[in-house]
């Protein structure tokens, strides 16, 4: 049975390694991340947002989870079309549904595809079984602030990673939410400001304002909790 259940999980990540290489190949071939990532291209939006703005919602969420999670875009380029197209408070709340949702099914494929062969030699590590692999689940929501809020690693290979780890499934779902909102909200809003002549001071205003707290935060987490695993780790070398 052993047995069985590791050619099952070589099966898995074989199977994950393809779609990714297949996904790579063909956006190579047809370049759909250089098309998705064109603000230009994506103006069909704007006039669709008077017109049916569910629609534009819509589509605007679908194209934001596939060009972050399966075609590796950056968010940020998608938090600035959101804050064009729907304002300040839409634009951070659909940009922060549709990269959450991005999330979670990154996260669900990481799962399924990729825990039972990556979590043991993932756990070898003491550092990431400290962490990521706390039996008393004491870590979790807080490794989910300091990686949402601090760039660690990249944001599409963190939903994919978490899915790896024993994170229950809902509470890394709300906690992404939560905690990439004010990234979002830095970038929608200061994007809409930018955009918006009348209340373009109040918005930028608002913007750095938010991104001077999330700034200052990420700086106080990174040097309370990150760099003393780091300086220990080198003391042990």
């Amino acid at each position: 049975m052993n047995e069985e259940k590791k050619k099952e999980n070589h099966i898995k990540l074989i199977i994950f390694v393809v779609i990714i290489i297949t996904i790579l190949v063909l956006n190579h071939i047809f370049g759909w991340s250089k098309y998705i990532g064109n603000i230009n291209n994506l103006k069909m939006l704007d006039d669709m947002v008077d017109n049916n703005l569910p629609a534009a919602l819509a589509i605007y969420a679908g194209l934001t989870i596939v060009g972050c999670v399966v075609l590796a875009l950056p968010g940020i380029t998608f938090a600035i079309v959101a804050g064009l197209l729907f304002g300040p408070v839409l634009g951070t709340i659909a940009c922060s549904v549709a990269t959450t949702i991005g999330a979670m099914l990154a996260f669900i494929a990481g799962r399924f595809f990729l825990k039972d062969s990556i979590k043991p030699a993932a756990m070898k590590n003491k550092y990431l079984k400290k962490w990521l692999f706390d039996e008393s689940g004491n870590n979790e929501i807080f490794i989910l602030m300091i990686t949402r809020l601090v760039p660690l690693f990249p944001y599409n290979l963190q939903n994919f990673a978490y899915g790896v780890t024993d994170i229950k499934f809902t509470i890394y779902s709300v906690c992404s939410l939560l905690f990439m909102l004010p990234g979002t909200a830095i970038y929608t809003v200061g994007t809409a400001g930018l955009a918006d002549k009348e209340n373009r001071i109040l918005y930028i205003g608002i913007a750095v304002v938010l991104a001077v707290v999330v700034l200052a935060m990420g700086a106080f987490l990174k040097k309370r909790y990150v760099q003393p695993e780091e300086s220990e780790n080198e003391h042990e070398e």
